[in-house]
């Protein structure tokens, strides 16, 4: 008889424990409301333990309004990223609950949340690189990506900016995930410019920019198709291996990739970047033939063996892939760039030699000597920065660029002119 009693008495501590959790959750949707977030938060931490014992109900109502709760103080800039993680966690809790009993009363609003919640971790997160704080970044990144795993792309910019942050092993995590996942990134982008401001946008499919384009409220489409990005996922994974003392095993995964992926040429040049890296030139050769055998007429292929030869110091071969390029395609404004700089390179070490010159009068004419070498440096620089400006006038590193050589070169209307169109 005693044990009934013990029992009922149990049931009696449940019974009154889920009444007040009601009314604490009930207390906390009321501060919620008044705008006070926090006071949400203090009164649901009061009700945390009993919430285990809790039905699945309650338990979903919970969550819910502890998302929110984190979610309204994140929105107001107060401990964002501690609120932020708060709110996806809960959200998430919300959505696992209610899949687990069958009854889905929050889910629905849970999910938009955590798309918002997902879009402010972005924001954060490009707010944090552009002040240089990357670990920070990128583990927002990677919390957006756990968010919404259908949105591989976040994955991918979180270990770009692990890398960047230079926390290597978590960036290799993330890239073998990456790879796992068979991510390529491969794409098409859509854009039109916005007649009533004058800015291009972009647009996820070619039907919706169109539509814009007929109704008369957008212009000028444009269409970029976006490259496989497995070459750098593996690259950037083999330099980690490589970093870590593991050749070996950085030129088998390569290997492997190429295996799997025949047909992205990014990977040729990836393992070709690799032999360089590790000084085997006569198989980095080998395999620039095999990329140059495949595709003779791609552009982007051609510059890119450019940018790598650049990188080894082998200038001839730098500006022969550069030029080739350019035949290919006239109007690359990279190559013509690239080309300006891989000229203007011959100037550090005339400007170096210059600064030590003293005012001995075997130093002034030296200097006289080094002034039209630097004058023929600058020339041979500037036709190839010109026509880049010509190509696109947005670019400001071009602008930039030539800016510098018409003063060097003592050009000072068209600097003038150059500037002036800058302040626009």
């Amino acid at each position: 008889m005693k044990s009934k009693y013990v029992l009922l008495a149990s049931a009696l501590l449940i019974s009154v424990a889920t009444f007040a959790q009601k009314d604490q959750i009930k207390a906390a949707e009321k501060a919620l409301k008044a705008g006070n977030a926090q006071e949400a938060i203090t009164i649901l931490q009061g009700a945390e333990a009993a919430s285990a014992a809790a039905p699945d109900a309650e338990k979903a109502q919970f969550q819910f309004v502890k998302a929110n709760a984190h979610l309204a103080l994140a929105t107001k800039n107060e401990n964002t990223d501690a609120n932020l993680s708060a709110a996806a966690k809960a959200y998430q809790e919300v959505l696992t609950i209610e899949k687990t009993s069958g009854k889905a009363k929050f889910s629905a609003q849970a999910s938009t949340s955590i798309i918002d919640v997902k879009y402010k971790l972005i924001n954060a997160a490009i707010a944090d690189s552009k002040a240089e704080k990357h670990a920070a970044g990128a583990k927002k990144l990677y919390d957006a990506y756990l968010l919404d795993k259908k949105d591989t792309i976040n994955l991918y910019y979180a270990a770009s900016t692990y890398v960047n942050a230079k926390e290597y092993e978590t960036a290799y995590n993330a890239y073998d995930e990456l790879k796992k996942l068979n991510y390529s990134g491969k794409g098409t982008n859509f854009y039109a410019v916005n007649k009533i401001n004058g800015e291009e946008q972009f647009f996820p499919t070619a039907k919706e920019r169109d539509q814009m384009v007929k109704l008369g409220t957008h212009e000028k489409p444009r269409t970029e198709d976006i490259p496989s990005k497995r070459g750098e996922i593996f690259k950037n994974m083999a330099l980690i291996l490589v970093q870590n003392g593991k050749v070996a095993e950085a030129k088998k995964a390569v290997a492997e990739a190429r295996a799997a992926n025949p047909d992205d040429k990014s990977l040729i040049l990836t393992e070709a970047n690799l032999y360089l890296d590790t000084k085997d030139y006569d198989t980095y050769k080998k395999l620039i033939t095999e990329v140059l055998a495949q595709s003779p007429n791609d552009a982007d292929l051609v510059f890119n063996l450019g940018v790598i030869s650049y990188n080894a110091k082998n200038l001839v071969e730098a500006e022969k892939y550069y030029k080739r390029a350019i035949e290919i395609k006239p109007d690359y404004v990279n190559a013509y760039l690239n080309l300006a700089i891989l000229k203007l390179d011959a100037d550090k070490k005339l400007f170096e030699e210059i600064q030590k010159l003293g005012n001995s009068e075997k130093d002034n004419k030296r200097y006289e000597v080094l002034k039209k070498q630097r004058e023929a440096v600058f020339t041979s620089a500037l036709p190839y920065l010109e026509k880049a400006s010509e190509l696109d006038g947005t670019n400001e590193e071009v602008k930039g660029t030539l800016l510098s050589v018409y003063r060097a070169l003592e050009m000072t209307e068209k600097a003038k002119a150059l500037k002036a169109k800058m302040k626009k």
